[in-house]
Protein backbone atom coordinates (compact mmCIF):
# COMPACT_ATOMS: atom_id res chain seq x y z
CA UNK A 1 0.00 0.00 0.00
CA UNK A 2 1.58 3.41 -1.14
CA UNK A 3 2.06 6.64 1.75
CA UNK A 4 -1.20 8.25 0.08
CA UNK A 5 -3.54 5.27 0.02
CA UNK A 6 -2.51 4.47 3.92
CA UNK A 7 -3.02 7.89 4.93
CA UNK A 8 -6.63 8.28 3.39
CA UNK A 9 -7.57 4.83 5.06
CA UNK A 10 -6.41 6.17 8.48
CA UNK A 11 -8.51 9.47 7.89
CA UNK A 12 -11.50 7.36 7.14
CA UNK A 13 -10.88 5.06 10.42
CA UNK A 14 -10.34 8.51 11.99
CA UNK A 15 -13.55 10.03 10.74
CA UNK A 16 -15.34 7.28 12.00
CA UNK A 17 -13.93 7.81 15.74
CA UNK A 18 -15.74 10.97 16.94
CA UNK A 19 -14.71 12.24 20.04
CA UNK A 20 -17.69 12.11 22.41
CA UNK A 21 -18.78 10.69 26.35
CA UNK A 22 -22.84 10.86 26.49
CA UNK A 23 -22.45 9.03 30.57
CA UNK A 24 -20.57 12.67 30.98
CA UNK A 25 -22.61 14.68 29.31
CA UNK A 26 -25.82 12.93 31.51
CA UNK A 27 -23.96 13.13 34.12
CA UNK A 28 -23.37 16.58 34.52
CA UNK A 29 -27.41 17.61 33.33
CA UNK A 30 -27.99 14.85 36.37
CA UNK A 31 -25.89 17.04 39.02
CA UNK A 32 -27.54 20.36 37.47
CA UNK A 33 -31.16 19.05 37.64
CA UNK A 34 -30.59 17.93 41.32
CA UNK A 35 -28.27 20.80 42.36
CA UNK A 36 -28.56 24.01 40.59
CA UNK A 37 -25.73 25.64 42.06
CA UNK A 38 -23.77 23.49 40.02
CA UNK A 39 -24.31 25.76 37.26
CA UNK A 40 -22.29 28.45 38.96
CA UNK A 41 -19.18 26.07 38.94
CA UNK A 42 -18.71 25.33 35.30
CA UNK A 43 -21.18 28.24 33.44
CA UNK A 44 -17.78 29.66 31.97
CA UNK A 45 -16.69 25.95 30.93
CA UNK A 46 -19.48 24.53 28.71
CA UNK A 47 -21.81 25.87 26.54
CA UNK A 48 -25.10 24.44 25.06
CA UNK A 49 -22.94 23.98 21.76
CA UNK A 50 -20.22 21.76 23.50
CA UNK A 51 -22.42 18.96 23.95
CA UNK A 52 -22.31 15.93 20.95
CA UNK A 53 -26.03 15.05 21.76
CA UNK A 54 -28.22 17.84 20.12
CA UNK A 55 -30.88 16.76 22.94
CA UNK A 56 -28.32 17.27 26.19
CA UNK A 57 -27.27 20.21 24.45
CA UNK A 58 -30.94 22.07 24.28
CA UNK A 59 -31.69 20.72 28.51
CA UNK A 60 -28.89 22.36 28.90
CA UNK A 61 -29.73 25.90 27.30
CA UNK A 62 -33.25 25.68 29.20
CA UNK A 63 -32.02 24.70 32.46
CA UNK A 64 -29.20 27.57 32.40
CA UNK A 65 -32.10 30.27 31.49
CA UNK A 66 -34.14 29.53 34.53
CA UNK A 67 -31.37 28.81 36.74
CA UNK A 68 -29.97 32.70 35.56
CA UNK A 69 -33.47 34.02 36.49
CA UNK A 70 -33.30 32.08 40.15
CA UNK A 71 -35.87 30.18 38.85
CA UNK A 72 -35.47 26.50 39.98
CA UNK A 73 -34.60 23.53 37.07
CA UNK A 74 -35.87 20.28 37.65
CA UNK A 75 -37.17 17.46 35.45
CA UNK A 76 -40.72 18.71 36.46
CA UNK A 77 -39.83 22.33 35.74
CA UNK A 78 -38.41 21.46 32.48
CA UNK A 79 -40.87 18.98 31.56
CA UNK A 80 -43.34 21.98 30.15
CA UNK A 81 -40.45 23.68 27.92
CA UNK A 82 -39.63 20.54 26.25
CA UNK A 83 -42.78 17.90 25.93
CA UNK A 84 -42.77 19.00 22.32
CA UNK A 85 -38.85 18.28 21.54
CA UNK A 86 -38.64 15.41 19.33
CA UNK A 87 -35.58 14.35 20.30
CA UNK A 88 -36.88 14.12 23.67
CA UNK A 89 -39.70 11.89 22.66
CA UNK A 90 -37.57 9.68 21.02
CA UNK A 91 -36.18 9.00 24.67
CA UNK A 92 -39.12 8.29 26.36
CA UNK A 93 -40.01 11.99 27.11
CA UNK A 94 -40.35 13.64 30.42
CA UNK A 95 -39.41 10.34 32.04
CA UNK A 96 -36.05 10.41 30.18
CA UNK A 97 -34.92 13.74 32.18
CA UNK A 98 -36.14 12.26 35.72
CA UNK A 99 -33.39 9.18 34.68
CA UNK A 100 -31.04 12.22 34.47
CA UNK A 101 -31.82 13.14 37.85
CA UNK A 102 -32.11 9.67 39.47
CA UNK A 103 -28.81 8.63 37.65
CA UNK A 104 -26.54 11.59 38.92
CA UNK A 105 -23.59 9.97 41.37
CA UNK A 106 -22.74 13.25 42.93
CA UNK A 107 -22.26 17.09 41.85
CA UNK A 108 -18.21 17.06 43.29
CA UNK A 109 -17.43 15.49 40.20
CA UNK A 110 -19.22 17.59 37.78
CA UNK A 111 -16.18 20.12 37.14
CA UNK A 112 -14.30 17.24 35.99
CA UNK A 113 -17.31 16.17 33.53
CA UNK A 114 -17.38 19.73 32.47
CA UNK A 115 -13.58 19.71 31.30
CA UNK A 116 -13.95 16.83 29.66
CA UNK A 117 -17.07 17.24 27.62
CA UNK A 118 -15.32 20.70 26.83
CA UNK A 119 -11.99 19.17 25.94
CA UNK A 120 -13.90 16.42 24.10
CA UNK A 121 -15.70 19.54 21.98
CA UNK A 122 -12.86 21.34 20.93
CA UNK A 123 -11.26 17.95 19.79
CA UNK A 124 -14.13 17.48 17.35
CA UNK A 125 -13.99 20.77 16.03
CA UNK A 126 -10.29 20.49 15.52
CA UNK A 127 -11.13 17.57 13.56
CA UNK A 128 -13.46 19.22 11.50
CA UNK A 129 -11.31 22.05 11.08
CA UNK A 130 -8.62 20.54 9.92
CA UNK A 131 -10.56 18.56 7.53
CA UNK A 132 -12.10 21.63 6.13
CA UNK A 133 -8.06 23.22 6.10
CA UNK A 134 -6.98 20.16 3.83
CA UNK A 135 -9.69 19.95 1.38
CA UNK A 136 -9.04 24.13 0.82
CA UNK A 137 -5.62 23.18 0.23
CA UNK A 138 -6.26 20.48 -2.30
CA UNK A 139 -8.90 22.66 -4.49
CA UNK A 140 -7.15 24.58 -7.28
CA UNK A 141 -8.91 27.67 -7.43
CA UNK A 142 -7.76 31.10 -9.03
CA UNK A 143 -9.38 33.35 -6.51
CA UNK A 144 -8.07 31.43 -3.55
CA UNK A 145 -4.21 32.09 -2.43
CA UNK A 146 -2.63 30.17 -0.07
CA UNK A 147 -1.81 33.03 1.83
CA UNK A 148 -5.47 34.11 2.31
CA UNK A 149 -6.03 30.37 3.50
CA UNK A 150 -3.83 30.65 6.28
CA UNK A 151 -4.91 34.00 7.47
CA UNK A 152 -8.60 32.39 7.39
CA UNK A 153 -6.82 29.07 8.94
CA UNK A 154 -5.23 31.33 12.32
CA UNK A 155 -8.82 33.25 12.31
CA UNK A 156 -11.16 30.35 12.99
CA UNK A 157 -7.88 28.58 15.11
CA UNK A 158 -7.99 31.75 17.58
CA UNK A 159 -12.14 31.42 17.63
CA UNK A 160 -11.69 27.77 18.90
CA UNK A 161 -9.01 28.94 21.01
CA UNK A 162 -10.64 31.78 22.71
CA UNK A 163 -13.85 30.45 22.44
CA UNK A 164 -14.26 26.90 22.14
CA UNK A 165 -15.84 26.74 18.84
CA UNK A 166 -14.55 27.95 15.63
CA UNK A 167 -17.91 28.49 13.56
CA UNK A 168 -20.98 30.38 15.55
CA UNK A 169 -24.19 29.17 12.94
CA UNK A 170 -27.08 29.81 14.32
CA UNK A 171 -28.16 30.44 17.86
CA UNK A 172 -31.30 30.28 19.55
CA UNK A 173 -33.66 33.31 20.27
CA UNK A 174 -32.76 31.85 24.13
CA UNK A 175 -29.72 32.36 24.02
CA UNK A 176 -29.70 35.71 22.06
CA UNK A 177 -32.29 37.51 24.65
CA UNK A 178 -29.80 35.77 27.68
CA UNK A 179 -26.93 37.67 26.59
CA UNK A 180 -28.68 40.69 25.64
CA UNK A 181 -30.46 40.98 29.04
CA UNK A 182 -26.52 40.46 30.41
CA UNK A 183 -25.36 43.29 28.77
CA UNK A 184 -28.08 45.51 30.18
CA UNK A 185 -26.98 43.90 33.77
CA UNK A 186 -23.54 44.86 33.34
CA UNK A 187 -24.50 48.33 32.21
CA UNK A 188 -27.25 48.90 35.07
CA UNK A 189 -24.26 47.77 37.94
CA UNK A 190 -21.71 49.69 36.53
CA UNK A 191 -20.75 53.29 37.71
CA UNK A 192 -22.81 55.80 35.67
CA UNK A 193 -24.75 53.46 33.81
CA UNK A 194 -22.33 52.63 30.68
CA UNK A 195 -23.31 49.54 28.77
CA UNK A 196 -19.88 50.26 26.86
CA UNK A 197 -16.23 51.33 27.83
CA UNK A 198 -16.22 54.79 28.51
CA UNK A 199 -13.87 57.22 26.81
CA UNK A 200 -13.30 59.68 29.91
CA UNK A 201 -14.89 62.28 28.34
CA UNK A 202 -18.34 62.86 29.94
CA UNK A 203 -20.89 64.29 27.56
CA UNK A 204 -19.77 62.03 24.97
CA UNK A 205 -19.99 58.62 27.05
CA UNK A 206 -23.23 60.19 27.71
CA UNK A 207 -24.81 60.54 24.13
CA UNK A 208 -22.86 57.11 22.80
CA UNK A 209 -23.49 54.89 26.05
CA UNK A 210 -19.73 54.50 26.04
CA UNK A 211 -17.76 52.00 23.06
CA UNK A 212 -19.69 49.12 22.67
CA UNK A 213 -18.18 45.99 21.98
CA UNK A 214 -18.51 44.28 17.93
CA UNK A 215 -19.18 48.12 16.78
CA UNK A 216 -17.31 49.96 13.90
CA UNK A 217 -17.17 53.73 14.67
CA UNK A 218 -16.07 56.07 12.41
CA UNK A 219 -14.40 59.01 13.63
CA UNK A 220 -13.60 61.36 10.74
CA UNK A 221 -12.37 65.13 9.91
CA UNK A 222 -10.63 67.00 7.73
CA UNK A 223 -7.26 67.80 9.02
CA UNK A 224 -5.79 70.47 11.93
CA UNK A 225 -9.45 69.40 13.30
CA UNK A 226 -8.00 66.69 15.80
CA UNK A 227 -8.73 63.58 14.80
CA UNK A 228 -5.74 61.88 15.78
CA UNK A 229 -5.52 63.74 19.43
CA UNK A 230 -9.36 63.01 19.90
CA UNK A 231 -8.18 59.18 19.35
CA UNK A 232 -5.12 59.08 21.16
CA UNK A 233 -6.86 61.24 24.22
CA UNK A 234 -9.51 57.98 24.45
CA UNK A 235 -7.15 55.00 24.03
CA UNK A 236 -5.27 56.95 26.70
CA UNK A 237 -8.28 57.42 28.93
CA UNK A 238 -8.85 53.71 28.48
CA UNK A 239 -5.75 52.17 28.96
CA UNK A 240 -4.69 54.62 32.17
CA UNK A 241 -8.58 53.26 33.60
CA UNK A 242 -7.67 49.69 32.99
CA UNK A 243 -8.16 47.19 36.00
CA UNK A 244 -8.06 43.60 35.68
CA UNK A 245 -10.64 41.28 37.54
CA UNK A 246 -13.23 38.71 37.74
CA UNK A 247 -16.20 39.25 35.41
CA UNK A 248 -19.77 38.10 36.07
CA UNK A 249 -19.16 35.00 33.67
CA UNK A 250 -16.29 33.60 36.15
CA UNK A 251 -13.34 34.96 33.53
CA UNK A 252 -10.62 37.04 34.09
CA UNK A 253 -10.92 40.32 32.28
CA UNK A 254 -11.01 43.94 32.10
CA UNK A 255 -13.71 44.79 34.95
CA UNK A 256 -12.56 48.56 34.61
CA UNK A 257 -10.89 50.48 31.50
CA UNK A 258 -9.13 47.63 28.99
CA UNK A 259 -6.23 46.95 26.57
CA UNK A 260 -5.89 49.08 23.54
CA UNK A 261 -4.72 48.33 20.28
CA UNK A 262 -3.39 51.50 18.29
CA UNK A 263 -3.06 50.43 14.10
CA UNK A 264 -0.97 54.34 13.89
CA UNK A 265 -0.74 54.16 10.07
CA UNK A 266 0.18 57.84 9.63
CA UNK A 267 2.47 58.97 12.33
CA UNK A 268 5.71 56.78 14.02
CA UNK A 269 5.20 54.89 17.36
CA UNK A 270 7.46 57.54 19.00
CA UNK A 271 5.57 60.92 17.64
CA UNK A 272 1.87 59.20 19.17
CA UNK A 273 3.84 57.87 22.44
CA UNK A 274 5.12 62.35 22.42
CA UNK A 275 1.68 63.27 22.02
CA UNK A 276 0.60 61.30 24.61
CA UNK A 277 3.08 62.31 26.66
CA UNK A 278 2.02 65.91 26.15
CA UNK A 279 -1.14 65.60 27.46
CA UNK A 280 -0.56 63.20 30.90
CA UNK A 281 2.42 65.80 31.44
CA UNK A 282 0.71 69.38 30.63
CA UNK A 283 4.13 69.61 28.84
CA UNK A 284 3.13 71.69 25.05
CA UNK A 285 3.79 69.23 22.36
CA UNK A 286 5.98 71.36 19.89
CA UNK A 287 8.09 72.15 23.33
CA UNK A 288 9.07 68.32 23.54
CA UNK A 289 9.57 68.23 20.34
CA UNK A 290 12.10 70.95 19.94
CA UNK A 291 13.47 69.62 23.27
CA UNK A 292 12.74 73.28 25.05
CA UNK A 293 12.04 72.37 28.69
CA UNK A 294 12.33 73.92 31.85
CA UNK A 295 13.44 71.84 34.66
CA UNK A 296 10.04 71.41 36.14
CA UNK A 297 8.58 70.30 32.86
CA UNK A 298 11.05 68.01 32.17
CA UNK A 299 10.36 66.57 35.10
CA UNK A 300 6.80 66.27 34.94
CA UNK A 301 7.51 64.75 31.71
CA UNK A 302 9.93 61.86 33.12
CA UNK A 303 7.00 61.25 35.75
CA UNK A 304 4.33 61.22 33.53
CA UNK A 305 6.79 58.41 31.61
CA UNK A 306 6.73 56.55 34.33
CA UNK A 307 3.59 56.49 35.23
CA UNK A 308 2.50 55.53 32.00
CA UNK A 309 4.96 52.82 31.50
CA UNK A 310 2.47 50.15 32.60
CA UNK A 311 -0.54 51.56 30.53
CA UNK A 312 -1.97 48.54 28.65
CA UNK A 313 -1.70 50.44 25.44
CA UNK A 314 0.22 48.65 22.17
CA UNK A 315 0.85 50.89 18.99
CA UNK A 316 1.70 49.15 15.38
CA UNK A 317 2.76 51.78 12.82
CA UNK A 318 3.70 49.49 10.21
CA UNK A 319 2.68 51.70 7.47
CA UNK A 320 0.08 50.35 4.60
CA UNK A 321 -0.87 47.06 6.14
CA UNK A 322 -3.49 44.61 4.55
CA UNK A 323 -6.81 44.41 6.37
CA UNK A 324 -6.10 40.45 6.47
CA UNK A 325 -3.06 41.27 7.92
CA UNK A 326 -4.27 44.42 10.62
CA UNK A 327 -6.91 41.52 11.77
CA UNK A 328 -4.30 39.19 12.25
CA UNK A 329 -2.54 41.03 14.33
CA UNK A 330 -5.46 42.23 16.31
CA UNK A 331 -5.90 38.31 16.85
CA UNK A 332 -3.04 37.31 17.65
CA UNK A 333 -2.84 40.62 20.24
CA UNK A 334 -5.92 39.95 21.89
CA UNK A 335 -4.60 36.23 22.38
CA UNK A 336 -1.23 37.41 24.41
CA UNK A 337 -2.14 40.28 26.36
CA UNK A 338 -5.85 40.86 25.97
CA UNK A 339 -7.50 43.33 23.79
CA UNK A 340 -10.48 45.61 24.70
CA UNK A 341 -10.87 48.72 22.14
CA UNK A 342 -9.03 49.08 18.77
CA UNK A 343 -7.98 51.89 17.20
CA UNK A 344 -6.90 52.86 13.31
CA UNK A 345 -5.41 56.04 12.16
CA UNK A 346 -6.47 56.34 9.50
CA UNK A 347 -8.91 53.82 7.32
CA UNK A 348 -7.83 55.60 3.88
CA UNK A 349 -4.17 54.01 4.42
CA UNK A 350 -5.31 50.53 5.19
CA UNK A 351 -4.59 48.76 1.93
CA UNK A 352 -7.77 45.96 0.64
CA UNK A 353 -5.67 42.09 0.32
CA UNK A 354 -6.64 41.48 -3.15
CA UNK A 355 -5.78 44.08 -6.52
CA UNK A 356 -8.91 46.44 -7.23
CA UNK A 357 -8.77 49.27 -9.52
CA UNK A 358 -11.62 50.55 -7.82
CA UNK A 359 -11.45 52.61 -5.10
CA UNK A 360 -15.14 52.43 -3.93
CA UNK A 361 -14.25 48.60 -3.75
CA UNK A 362 -11.45 48.62 -2.21
CA UNK A 363 -13.00 51.29 0.71
CA UNK A 364 -15.85 48.67 0.78
CA UNK A 365 -13.48 45.81 1.45
CA UNK A 366 -11.55 47.36 4.71
CA UNK A 367 -14.76 48.95 6.40
CA UNK A 368 -16.34 45.17 6.12
CA UNK A 369 -12.97 43.89 7.22
CA UNK A 370 -12.95 46.07 10.43
CA UNK A 371 -16.67 45.67 11.17
CA UNK A 372 -15.88 42.24 10.90
CA UNK A 373 -12.77 42.37 13.61
CA UNK A 374 -15.38 44.40 15.90
CA UNK A 375 -17.56 41.36 15.59
CA UNK A 376 -15.03 38.54 15.50
CA UNK A 377 -12.92 39.76 18.97
CA UNK A 378 -15.92 41.05 20.65
CA UNK A 379 -14.58 44.78 21.12
CA UNK A 380 -15.06 48.01 19.98
CA UNK A 381 -13.36 49.40 16.86
CA UNK A 382 -12.28 52.86 15.94
CA UNK A 383 -11.05 53.67 12.69
CA UNK A 384 -10.31 57.68 11.81
CA UNK A 385 -11.36 58.98 8.26
CA UNK A 386 -10.68 61.77 6.05
CA UNK A 387 -13.02 63.90 4.99
CA UNK A 388 -13.57 65.22 0.81
CA UNK A 389 -12.83 68.86 0.39
CA UNK A 390 -16.43 69.88 -0.52
CA UNK A 391 -16.57 70.77 3.58
CA UNK A 392 -14.47 73.75 2.77
CA UNK A 393 -16.08 75.00 -0.24
CA UNK A 394 -19.67 75.78 2.20
CA UNK A 395 -20.28 78.31 4.21
CA UNK A 396 -21.35 76.33 7.18
CA UNK A 397 -18.16 74.00 7.13
CA UNK A 398 -19.39 71.67 9.65
CA UNK A 399 -19.24 67.83 8.21
CA UNK A 400 -21.77 65.73 6.91
CA UNK A 401 -22.10 62.12 5.97
CA UNK A 402 -21.96 62.99 2.21
CA UNK A 403 -18.48 64.60 2.84
CA UNK A 404 -16.97 60.97 3.87
CA UNK A 405 -14.78 60.02 1.28
CA UNK A 406 -16.06 57.00 -0.64
CA UNK A 407 -19.16 58.00 1.63
CA UNK A 408 -21.31 54.96 0.37
CA UNK A 409 -19.83 51.89 2.62
CA UNK A 410 -18.50 53.62 5.03
CA UNK A 411 -21.91 54.89 6.08
CA UNK A 412 -23.09 51.98 5.42
CA UNK A 413 -20.91 49.74 7.68
CA UNK A 414 -20.25 51.99 10.44
CA UNK A 415 -22.43 51.64 13.41
CA UNK A 416 -21.34 55.14 14.47
CA UNK A 417 -20.14 58.06 12.66
CA UNK A 418 -18.81 61.20 14.33
CA UNK A 419 -17.26 64.21 12.77
CA UNK A 420 -14.54 66.01 14.91
CA UNK A 421 -15.39 70.10 14.06
CA UNK A 422 -13.35 73.01 15.84
CA UNK A 423 -15.06 76.41 14.42
CA UNK A 424 -11.53 78.19 15.98
CA UNK A 425 -9.21 76.45 13.54
CA UNK A 426 -11.55 78.42 10.46
CA UNK A 427 -11.95 81.45 12.24
CA UNK A 428 -8.48 81.54 12.99
CA UNK A 429 -7.90 82.20 9.07
CA UNK A 430 -10.60 85.29 8.88
CA UNK A 431 -8.57 87.58 10.86
CA UNK A 432 -9.07 91.20 9.04
CA UNK A 433 -6.87 93.51 9.31
CA UNK A 434 -5.25 95.89 11.95
CA UNK A 435 -6.87 99.11 10.56
CA UNK A 436 -10.82 97.67 10.80
CA UNK A 437 -11.66 98.29 13.98
CA UNK A 438 -15.23 97.14 13.87
CA UNK A 439 -14.41 94.08 12.02
CA UNK A 440 -11.61 93.37 14.53
CA UNK A 441 -13.99 94.02 17.22
CA UNK A 442 -16.48 91.55 15.67
CA UNK A 443 -13.58 88.85 14.99
CA UNK A 444 -12.12 89.47 18.23
CA UNK A 445 -16.39 88.37 20.03
CA UNK A 446 -16.62 85.71 17.61
CA UNK A 447 -13.19 84.11 18.61
CA UNK A 448 -13.90 84.77 23.00
CA UNK A 449 -16.75 82.50 22.04
CA UNK A 450 -15.25 79.82 19.90
CA UNK A 451 -12.47 79.73 21.48
CA UNK A 452 -10.90 76.52 23.26
CA UNK A 453 -13.86 74.84 22.14
CA UNK A 454 -14.24 71.58 19.61
CA UNK A 455 -17.79 69.88 18.45
CA UNK A 456 -17.67 66.02 17.92
CA UNK A 457 -21.12 65.63 16.20
CA UNK A 458 -22.64 61.80 15.66
CA UNK A 459 -23.80 62.13 12.60
CA UNK A 460 -25.11 58.58 12.72
CA UNK A 461 -25.41 55.95 15.71
CA UNK A 462 -27.29 52.84 15.02
CA UNK A 463 -28.37 52.18 18.28
CA UNK A 464 -29.30 55.66 19.88
CA UNK A 465 -29.55 59.70 19.38
CA UNK A 466 -27.63 61.88 17.25
CA UNK A 467 -26.43 65.79 17.44
CA UNK A 468 -23.56 67.61 18.46
CA UNK A 469 -21.38 66.69 21.95
CA UNK A 470 -19.55 69.86 23.23
CA UNK A 471 -15.85 69.38 24.25
CA UNK A 472 -13.11 71.46 25.81
CA UNK A 473 -9.93 71.53 23.59
CA UNK A 474 -6.03 72.84 24.67
CA UNK A 475 -4.16 72.69 21.31
CA UNK A 476 -1.08 73.11 23.47
CA UNK A 477 -1.64 69.76 24.67
CA UNK A 478 -3.37 68.44 22.19
CA UNK A 479 -6.08 67.45 24.55
CA UNK A 480 -9.89 67.53 24.25
CA UNK A 481 -11.72 67.23 27.95
CA UNK A 482 -15.29 67.83 29.16
CA UNK A 483 -16.05 71.16 29.15
CA UNK A 484 -17.70 72.76 32.02
CA UNK A 485 -21.03 74.39 32.26
CA UNK A 486 -21.99 77.49 33.12
CA UNK A 487 -23.77 76.78 35.78
CA UNK A 488 -20.90 74.19 36.97
CA UNK A 489 -18.77 77.30 36.66
CA UNK A 490 -20.66 79.42 38.90
CA UNK A 491 -21.27 76.27 41.48
CA UNK A 492 -17.08 76.48 41.59
CA UNK A 493 -17.25 79.98 41.94
CA UNK A 494 -19.50 80.01 44.65
CA UNK A 495 -17.33 77.67 46.93
CA UNK A 496 -14.12 79.60 45.84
Amino acid sequence: MNEVARIRQDDDEASERIPHNIEAEQQLLGAILTNNDVYDRISALVKAEHFFEPLHGRIFEVAAARIQKNALASPVTLKAFLEDDEGLKALGGAAYLARLAGAAISAYAARDYAQMIHDLAVRRELMALGRDITARAARMEVDSEPQDQIVEAEQRLYQLGEKGHASRGFQSFLKAVTDAVSVAAAAYQRDGGLAGLSTGLIDLDRKLGGLHRSDLLILAGRPSMGKTALATNIAFNVARAYRRGSLPDGREGAVNGGVVGFFSLEMSAEQLAARILSEASEVPSDQIRRGDLTEAEFRRFVDAAKELESCPLYIDDTPALPISQLAARARRLKRTHGLDVLIVDYLQLVRASGRSENRVNEVSEITQGLKAIAKELDIPVVALSQLSRQVESREDKRPQLSDLRESGSIEQDADVVMFVFREEYYREREKPGDHDLEAMAKWQEIMGRVHGKAEVIVGKQRHGPIGPVELSFEGRFTRFGNLAREWQQAAEDGFS
